[in-house]
């Protein structure tokens, strides 16, 4: 089953940024600051920036 959300207009923009937030908030718990990012999830991180900066 694919949940993945294609258009960004399917949830509103303080949605969005409270999902990101969380998701970061996640990261930082279960990562050590000195540990580098898997290239897949920096890529993703990345990506998401990006569209963050589109969307501003």
């Amino acid at each position: 089953m694919d949940t993945r959300i294609n258009d960004f207009e399917q949830i509103d923009h303080k949605t969005c940024v409270s999902i990101c937030d969380a998701i970061g908030e996640r990261l930082q718990q279960n990562m050590r600051t000195e540990t580098e990012l898997p290239p897949r999830l920096r890529e993703l991180v990345d990506e998401l920036r990006r569209r963050d900066d589109e969307l501003h």
